[in-house]
């Protein structure tokens, strides 16, 4: 009966931890990241749960004959910053899964 006490304490372990990813989430939810592109001239906001959340565009960067350019500018921002966010997910969660030995999870 030895092993079921062991399996109790590892499944309170794994709610417990659950509980951390649940608030690591949301807290990723509430942080904003930046990603630029046209040396500033267009910004992305994208909140760390990569969402965007604001996308801002310097008027003189609008220009009726080259639409193109700003779309691209708006591509390689947004980008940027939701690679940012990626690496905030990565390191905010990949703390939960150092150390832990789970064949088969990721």
């Amino acid at each position: 009966m030895k092993g079921m006490g062991n399996m109790q304490g590892m499944m309170k372990q794994m709610q417990k931890m659950q509980k951390q990813m649940a608030v690591a989430q949301e807290e990723l939810g509430e942080k904003r990241l930046e990603g630029s592109a046209g040396g500033g001239m267009v910004k992305v906001v994208v909140s760390g749960d990569k969402q965007v959340v604001e996308v801002i565009v310097d008027p003189s960067v609008v220009d009726p004959e080259d639409v193109e350019m700003l779309q691209d500018l708006i591509v390689i921002a947004t980008n940027d910053a939701m690679a940012k966010a990626e690496e905030l997910t990565n390191s905010t969660m990949g703390q939960f899964t150092k150390g832990m030995n789970l064949p088969g999870m990721f």
